[in-house]
C-alpha cells in the first residue's frame, strides 16, 4: 500500500535532481568586542577560480569602520573581516545584504555577545535583511534552532529521498514506526557527537556515502518488485539505523554552518534535533496522506508507479554519488 504513490511525487523527484540537499549559505557574523566595537565577518561561497559573488554587507547608518575590510580566499569561499564601531550598541540596527548572490540558498546571520548569548537568523535571499536584537531568552533561542532544524530537513532532498525509498519497501504501521525510529535514533547520536566535537569525519566522503545509501535502498526496492527479498525488506530498521548514523553527520555539518550559542548549547542542540524530527514526521505524514488519497479516494492503482519512482530515486542518487566522489 505504501508503495503506491501518485505520479506527481515521481515528477518532483526528477525535478529535484540538481538540488540535492543544497545548503549553500552566505554567512554573516557580528561579534561584540566591547567599548561599542564589533567584529563583522562576511563569508560568501566562491564561484571558482579567483571569482567571488558580488554580494556585500551594508552597515547600519552611523557605523564607523575602525579596521578593514580584509578579504581572504579560503578555497571554497571568500571571507571579509571588518571591525566597526557604533555608539550606543547595535540593538535595533539593520544590516542588509546587497548585490548579486546567484547560487546562494540563504544567508545565515549570527550575533555573538560578550555575555555569551547569541542571535541566529536564517534570511531568505528575497529579503536578506537582518535586525540586531537585544539579548534573547531561552525561549527565543529554542524556537530559532527548532525552526532551523525543520527548515533544514525539509530542504534536504537527499535525506527525504532516503526516507521515501524506505517507505516504498516497508509495509505495515509497526514496521514503519520501527524503521523511522531507528533512523531517528541513529542520526541523533551522530548529530550530537559530531556537533560537540567527540567525533570528526570529513564532510565530502560522508555526503558521497549518504547519496550511495539512497542508491542502495532504491535498488532494494527494485529487487523486491522482481520477487527477490533483500536486507531492507527483511530488517529495515537495521538499514535505517546503519545509514542513519551517516545522515547524522550530514545534519551536523549543516548545524556547524550556524554554530551554537555558548550559553545554551544543550538547548540549541536539542531543539535543532527536535526540529529535524518534526520535519521528518511532516514528510512521512505527507507521503502517507498522498498514498491514502491516491489509492483510497482517487482509485490510483498504477502498478508501474512504485517501480518507476524507485528507478527515479536510484538514478538521481547515483548521479549525486558520482558527482560527490568526483568532487573529492
Amino acid at each position: 500500500m505504501i508503495r503506491r504513490l501518485c505520479l506527481a511525487a515521481f515528477v518532483f523527484l526528477l525535478a529535484s535532481a540538481a538540488t540535492a540537499d543544497v545548503f549553500r549559505p552566505a554567512y554573516l557574523e557580528i561579534s561584540e568586542l566591547g567599548n561599542d566595537e564589533y567584529a563583522v565577518l562576511w563569508k560568501v561561497p566562491a564561484q571558482g577560480g579567483d571569482r567571488r559573488l558580488s554580494a556585500y554587507v551594508r552597515l547600519p547608518e552611523g557605523a564607523s569602520i575602525i579596521e578593514g575590510p580584509r578579504v581572504v580566499a579560503t578555497g571554497d569561499s571568500w571571507v571579509e573581516q571588518t571591525t566597526i564601531g557604533f555608539s550606543g550598541g547595535l540593538a535595533g540596527q539593520v544590516f542588509t545584504i546587497e548585490g548579486r548572490a546567484a547560487g546562494v540558498t540563504e544567508v545565515i546571520a549570527r550575533v555573538e555577545r560578550l555575555d555569551g548569548s547569541s542571535q541566529v537568523e536564517r534570511l531568505p535571499m528575497e529579503r536578506p535583511q537582518f535586525i540586531v536584537e537585544a539579548p534573547q531568552g531561552a525561549g527565543a533561542v529554542a524556537w530559532a534552532y527548532f525552526v532551523l532544524g525543520v527548515e533544514h530537513i525539509l530542504g534536504g532532498i537527499d535525506h527525504l529521498l532516503f526516507v521515501l525509498a524506505l517507505l516504498l519497501i516497508v509495509r505495515g504501521g509497526k514496521r514503519i514506526v520501527a524503521t523511522v525510529t531507528a533512523f531517528t535514533l541513529a542520526h541523533s547520536v551522530t548529530l550530537v557527537a559530531a556537533t560537540l566535537g567527540w567525533v570528526q569525519v570529513p564532510g565530502p566522503p560522508v555526503e558521497a556515502i549518504i547519496a550511495f545509501s539512497i542508491v542502495f535502498v532504491a535498488s532494494e526496492v527494485v529487487h523486491t518488485f522482481r520477487g527477490r527479498t533483500g536486507l531492507t525488506e527483511q530488517a529495515p530498521w537495521i538499514v535505517a539505523f546503519s545509514f542513519g548514523l551517516l545522515h547524522g553527520f550530514g545534519f551536523a555539518g549543516a548545524l556547524a554552518e550556524v554554530g551554537l550559542p555558548q550559553t545554551a548549547i544543550p538547548l540549541a542542540l536539542l531543539t535543532f534535533n527536535v526540529g529535524v524530527e518534526v520535519g521528518q514526521l511532516l514528510f512521512v505524514t505527507a507521503v502517507l496522506t498522498l498514498q491514502f488519497v491516491g489509492v483510497r479516494l482517487l482509485g490510483v492503482k498504477a502498478k508501474w508507479l512504485p517501480a518507476a519512482t524507485a528507478y527515479g530515486i536510484g538514478s538521481v542518487a547515483a548521479f549525486w554519488t558520482i558527482e560527490r566522489v568526483a568532487g573529492f
